[in-house]
């Protein structure tokens, strides 16, 4: 029997331009649109807001419950915030979406997430039972609310030196406004 005419018609001679090192998922993930230091923060925002969530669910009875499950919300929310904000950037869903209207959700999402989850962690603290859980959970809790509110602060002072860039293209233009218009 030849093998040649068993195999040829579902054996691809060639591999397409899509095949190769980097196909399936990974051709479309694409960490470059962040420098490397927000992505580091992103990153840890993702892990340490899912290790918080995990401690937290790992807690089995509580005497003041309110504050673990406040707790419980606003880890799970980080999380999954944080999760998209990271498929947003590192997608083809960014090229797709204006980069402002990014930048600027991510500022605020960035922001809030921060104040709220450290406010989870405070409340957390004044109503847990001391097990090594919370402990944990509270510790992670406190770690992720400063990435957060770190991240803020990078963005912060990147959106201030982008205005202290275009402040003399404006100067410039107000310049010109004010100067007669026959000199």
């Amino acid at each position: 029997m030849d093998n040649g005419a068993v195999y040829s018609p579902t054996t691809e001679a060639a591999p397409g331009a899509g095949r190769g090192a980097r196909s399936g998922l990974a051709a479309y993930f694409f960490l470059g649109r962040l420098p490397w230091s927000r992505r580091v923060l992103k990153v840890s925002q993702l892990l340490l807001s899912l290790l918080a969530f995990i401690c937290e669910e790992v807690v089995s009875q509580c005497t003041l419950c309110g504050g673990l499950y406040f707790f419980e919300f606003v880890s799970c929310s980080a999380f999954l915030l944080s999760l998209l904000l990271l498929i947003v950037y590192c997608t083809p869903v960014h090229d797709r979406v204006d980069p402002g209207k990014v930048k600027s959700s991510d500022f605020y999402i960035t922001l809030g997430t921060g104040c709220v989850f450290l406010l989870a962690s405070i409340i957390f603290v004044s109503t847990h039972a001391g097990t090594s859980a919370e402990i944990a959970a509270i510790v992670f809790g406190f770690i992720a609310s400063l990435m957060f509110l770190l991240d803020f602060v990078v963005m912060l002072c990147e959106k201030r030196q982008e205005s202290q860039l275009r402040k003399p293209e404006n100067n410039a233009r107000a310049e010109a406004l004010t100067e007669p218009l026959n000199a």
